[in-house]
């Protein structure tokens, strides 16, 4: 007679032990291939881990600026609306001060507008209110102008650090127009700038 434990060996017995087998492998694979897909809750909880977090710079008197003036772009600072680095790319590079002196910079005109439509969501505890100084790139003398003064060229042909449609700033109408003429776009002035216009140059995930 044999022991409690043998186990026989008649082909229902193997067959069934081989299905059991086959059960627990194929459950198991199951597992694993769905822990590979993420639900929607995970992915957008595996986005708010790795998205970037661009603090603002302080303001530094050792600089010999005053509080509101635009500074150079530090090579460490990202854009907190896209994170890239806006030092890597001067020509389009933006900036905003707040009141306390801190900086914000930006990789483009379109990632400063970007900003400026949604303060609280790129830099918590910030309004609007807070801002005093908006600085963009001047294409044609490559210096800092006042973005409020700056005149836009909307849907040229010109690629910005994302290599999609940007917004090339100039200080004089006359220098936007002639600029427009050569690679396509519109003039506009700040405020004549919205949403469907920003939208339409933003290919970016935004923070």
């Amino acid at each position: 007679m044999p022991a409690p434990w043998h186990f026989s060996r008649t082909p229902w017995a193997l067959t069934g032990a081989g299905l059991l087998l086959a059960a627990l492998a194929w459950g198991g694979a199951t597992t694993w291939r769905s822990a590979q897909v993420p639900t929607p809750a995970l992915v957008a909880d595996m986005e708010a881990d790795f998205c970037v977090v661009a603090p603002p710079t302080p303001y530094d008197p050792a600089l010999g600026l005053a509080l509101t003036a635009a500074r150079a772009v530090p090579v460490g600072a990202r854009c907190p609306v896209c994170g890239m680095y806006p030092a890597r790319s001067p020509d389009w590079a933006g900036q905003i001060i707040f009141s306390n002196g801190d900086a914000q910079f930006f990789d483009s005109p379109v990632s400063l507008l970007l900003f400026l439509n949604d303060v609280p969501r790129y830099s918590a505890g910030r309004s609007s209110d807070d801002i005093v100084a908006r600085y963009v790139t001047d294409v044609t003398s490559k210096e800092w102008i006042d973005a409020g003064a700056a005149f836009y060229v909307y849907g040229s042909n010109a690629m910005g650090p994302m290599r999609a449609g940007n917004l090339p700033a100039f200080a004089q109408r006359s220098a936007a127009e002639a600029f427009a003429q050569q690679r396509g776009g519109t003039v506009h002035v700040l405020g004549a700038i919205d949403a469907p216009m920003l939208q339409t140059m933003s290919t970016l995930h935004q923070h």
